[in-house]
């Protein structure tokens, strides 16, 4: 019997071990679907997050430099309703991968895992900036990650059928973990004595009407639309006859409309997270979701 060479058994041992634990590549829009994407996931994927949660989620820069992850990626996971709609094509169309596609397997949107709302009656350039689909914001409500993650490993378990068990597995952990997190949010919320605020842009109507917050109007005219000189003495006036004493912004817009607002009507702004690290203290899942009950029921 021939022996084989000691450099031969190890050459095969290393490619056989490269083989067995590599790991599935997923690409992921936004910070917040990294966290889910990776809690469900465990050890066999490899999550990479396109967007920065520091910056708008709307006008992210398609850079060159996202491009490999793309061309490489199993499976692309996207927030969907239209948010992406701005830079994700360029760099799907550069990065030629069949695999994740919009309308293949491999391709995720997540919006089609939640109930939709704020959908526009109609669609024009004379309401702002619009998404025909709804509103894109439902990450801010902590009650839809859930169904978010089960459709996160619906798609794992299709196109990674050999860890389909431990996909079922870590999702199984991950929903009785949140579940134990949604009750103590949920009392906390319901606590929350502020009942009607003032938005910046609506990023939180999910979270606001799931507890019963009445979101009275926004600092912007129209949905991306500057403040105007106008619209914000209308503002002030509406907070002073409603009584409203707290604007919501969020942490990329610009400041100074909401503080002279604040300064004229004795209102409080209170600064909220959009998504995962948009704030100091904010890297994971429930530390976003805390600091969001934290600074809006203090």
């Amino acid at each position: 019997m021939q022996k084989i060479p000691l450099r031969k058994i190890i050459f095969l041992f290393t490619m056989f071990s490269a083989i067995a634990f590599a790991r599935f590549n997923v690409v992921a829009s936004y910070p917040y679907l990294g966290k889910i994407v990776q809690a469900v996931g465990g050890d066999n994927v490899k999550v990479k997050v396109l967007a920065s949660a520091k910056f708008d989620p709307h006008f992210v820069i398609p850079k060159p430099s996202l491009i490999p992850a793309i061309s490489r990626a199993d499976m692309l996971v996207a927030n969907g309703a239209g948010l992406e709609i701005g830079w994700l094509p360029p760099l799907l169309k550069n990065a030629n991968n069949p695999k994740v596609r919009i309308g293949t397997k491999g391709f995720v949107d997540v919006s089609r895992a939640v109930h939709l709302i704020d959908i526009p009656k109609s669609v024009s350039r004379a309401y702002g900036d619009v998404h025909p689909e709804g509103n894109p914001h439902f990450n801010c409500d902590p009650n839809n990650v859930l169904p978010i993650a089960r459709l996160i490993t619906k798609k794992l378990v299709r196109l990674d059928s050999a860890h389909a068990q431990v996909y079922q597995h870590n999702l199984a952990r991950f929903t009785a973990k949140w579940k134990t997190f949604l009750r103590t949010f949920n009392a906390r919320m319901h606590s929350c004595k502020i009942k009607k605020v003032v938005q910046y842009h609506e990023l939180f109507n999910y979270l606001l009407r799931r507890y019963g917050i009445e979101s009275a109007a926004t600092v912007e005219p129209l949905p991306g639309i500057a403040p105007t000189s106008k619209h914000t003495l209308a503002l002030i006036n509406q907070m002073k006859k409603e009584h409203i004493r707290t604007i919501i912004e969020d942490p990329y817009h610009e400041k100074h409309t909401a503080k002279f607002i604040a300064s004229k009507t004795g209102a409080k702004v209170i600064v909220l997270p959009h998504d995962v690290g948009a704030v100091r203290g904010t890297d994971t899942l429930e530390k976003f979701y805390k600091t969001i009950a934290a600074r809006l029921c203090q």
